[in-house]
């Protein structure tokens, strides 16, 4: 068998990263493996194994990545006679799957990471509405779709038969999280708290976290002395800091950046927070569950199989989620 790989993420090129490790395990029971990855220039051809080869489609614009992946996909599934294809998700790559697909007859897996059927993905961004358009078109293609959550699954079956359907969700190491000894405790990193809200999260608007500091103003206000520990990057972060002054809340909201390890952060928390419009799978939420931590989130990925308290879209409900634990 020879895959065809479609792709958009760039850690791959990273040696020795977790993505191009996994790839090499992934590709044990194939023959050849070629991956293209959606790039710009900055990027050249590369191998991470024996039998894996990487290809970056160098567009000059974003507005070329399904343009230049399709020609290097037709390209490749020519000359080295490619059976199978993966695409990442439904939407950009997968409509490169499929139209590949369409022209050499190989077999075509797409993977759903995220709740494409949650009315926020769907209606977040113009461009999602797009991708929510395009995936009703290529998920009826497909000969295989991989979800990470029953939550999903439910919602692809509306367009390709419930059998042709896997669910396959994140591997996590739960019995090694569960175990691990604790080697930061933010009781004595942050002893100023008399209690702690721990929130780990990349700073994107889907990650909503601007209402989780306005519900955390709420429970400031009632109980003095608790604080907030974001840990996460991202594009918001200028913003949200700027929302945290206009609050008042400086003194009490702590931004870590970005950790590898998250469990001891878990494990000395008071309460675990997720304030996200949508998640496909929560891989934090299944940390956080591991860990023993108490959790409160909306309505999203795995909340609930974690237990989580679950709460509305609202400052004012997600306070109450808080102050409930």
């Amino acid at each position: 068998m020879k895959l065809l790989m479609i792709s958009t993420d760039r850690k791959i090129f990273e040696k020795g990263s977790a993505v191009a490790q996994r790839q090499v395990e992934y590709a044990k029971k194939y023959e050849e493996v070629h991956i293209i990855i959606f790039s710009d220039k900055t990027f050249t051809e590369s191998t991470i194994g024996s039998n894996i080869w990487v290809y970056p489609t160098r567009s000059s614009s974003k507005l070329f990545y399904i343009f230049d992946a399709l020609k290097l996909g037709k390209f490749i599934a020519q000359k080295r006679n490619i059976t199978h294809i993966t695409s990442q998700d439904p939407f950009e790559t997968g409509l490169v799957g499929v139209l590949i697909k369409n022209k050499y007859k190989a077999e075509l897996e797409l993977q759903i990471h995220t709740d494409i059927g949650s009315p926020y993905f769907q209606n977040f961004t113009f461009l999602n509405r797009i991708r929510t358009l395009i995936s009703k078109y290529t998920l009826r293609k497909a000969d295989h779709v991989r979800v990470v959550s029953e939550r999903i699954k439910k919602y692809v079956a509306k367009y390709i038969d419930e059998s042709k359907i896997e669910i396959r969700p994140i591997a996590i190491d739960i019995e090694k999280i569960a175990n691990q000894s604790t080697h930061i405790d933010l009781r004595q990193r942050y002893p100023h708290f008399s209690r702690i809200i721990l929130m780990a999260s990349r700073l994107e608007r889907e990650k909503n976290i601007d209402m989780a500091l306005l519900a955390f103003k709420i429970v400031a206000d009632k109980i003095p002395g608790i604080g907030l520990v974001i840990v996460g990057k991202g594009s918001e972060e200028k913003r949200l800091a700027k929302l945290v002054i206009e609050l008042g809340i400086e003194k009490s909201v702590i931004f870590e950046g970005w950790k590898d390890d998250l469990s001891s952060h878990y494990k000395t928390c008071d309460v675990f927070l997720v304030s996200s419009w949508y998640e496909g799978y929560g891989m934090t939420l299944v940390e956080a569950k591991s860990s023993g931590a108490r959790i409160v989130s909306t309505d999203v990925g795995v909340a609930r199989e974690m237990g989580a308290v679950i709460v509305g879209f609202s400052p004012e409900k997600i306070a109450y989620g808080i102050l409930s634990l």
